[in-house]
């Protein structure tokens, strides 16, 4: 089984011995990789397609994971491994747990895209919050003239952290615009734009986020006053989908 294999095999990443090959562990990274992409396959095309908070937190890992391996090629010495292999290992185990609401049949073929976009950007801001975790380490370690164990330099950490801000932005935005001009079309008729739980705490992270950007861009904000900011603006996003999700599932027993 796919899922449990991915879940094992982040398990094994996440205890990995320091002694342990650089390309053992390249190989072990790969696996659990392909198993954990198989197993989100498995859901969204399976007959019927499934999705829901669980699923979406997994699928959010996995696009991290996919950042952190495209880094480690041009960042050789970022470590950060043991944290990601534990979060992937705690996401395929509740996607299993809990595989989501069946879809025998999508309202439009542009639905999956519309998915696709959210999840993408809830990726980008995970992968953000990720950095901007690297970044604080970083910089609690230099006031303590203490060795950097992020494996990157501070002012790169920072760099990427807002990046991946920034990319993220664009990407809700449009997630967010696509859903209020084309909600009819997207999911029915008679289903139009609602300020319901998972509307409002996206658009206020999405203010959140816009507040970050202004403010690193007119104020300067940076290290623990911006990374407190973006972990504020990725937990509003997080009740938006996510939350509300696992109220229906989970506490109302409700599809959604």
């Amino acid at each position: 089984m796919a899922a449990a294999g991915a879940a094992a095999a982040y398990a094994v990443l996440a205890l990995a011995l320091p002694r342990w090959s650089a390309r053992a562990l390249r190989s072990l990274v790969l696996a659990a990789w392909l198993l954990h992409g198989l197993t989100l396959a498995d859901g969204l095309l399976g007959s019927p397609a499934r999705f829901g908070f669980a699923p979406a937190l997994s699928m959010t890992v996995w696009l991290v994971l996919t950042v952190y391996a495209v880094e480690r090629r041009l960042f050789p010495q970022l470590r950060a491994h043991w944290a990601l292999a534990a979060l992937g290992s705690v996401a395929v185990i509740l996607s299993l747990l809990f595989p989501g609401s069946s879809y025998a049949r999508i309202a439009s073929p542009w639905l999956p895209l519309h998915w696709a976009l959210g999840i993408a950007s809830y990726g980008l801001f995970a992968a953000a919050v990720v950095h901007g975790w690297l970044m604080l380490r970083a910089e609690r370690a230099m006031r303590q003239a203490e060795q950097n164990d992020a494996g990157v330099p501070l002012l790169t950490l920072e760099r990427l952290t807002f990046r991946f801000v920034e990319a993220g932005f664009v990407l809700l935005s449009a997630t967010l615009l696509v859903g209020w001009l084309f909600a009819e079309t997207l999911y029915g008729p008679g289903l139009a734009w609602k300020w319901n739980h998972k509307t409002v705490f996206s658009a206020l992270a999405w203010l959140a986020f816009a507040g970050l950007l202004a403010g690193r861009a007119r104020l300067g904000w940076r290290g623990p006053q911006a990374v407190r900011v973006l972990y504020l603006g990725a937990g509003l996003l997080l009740l938006g989908y996510v939350g509300s999700r696992f109220v229906l599932e989970v506490i109302l027993k409700r599809a959604a």
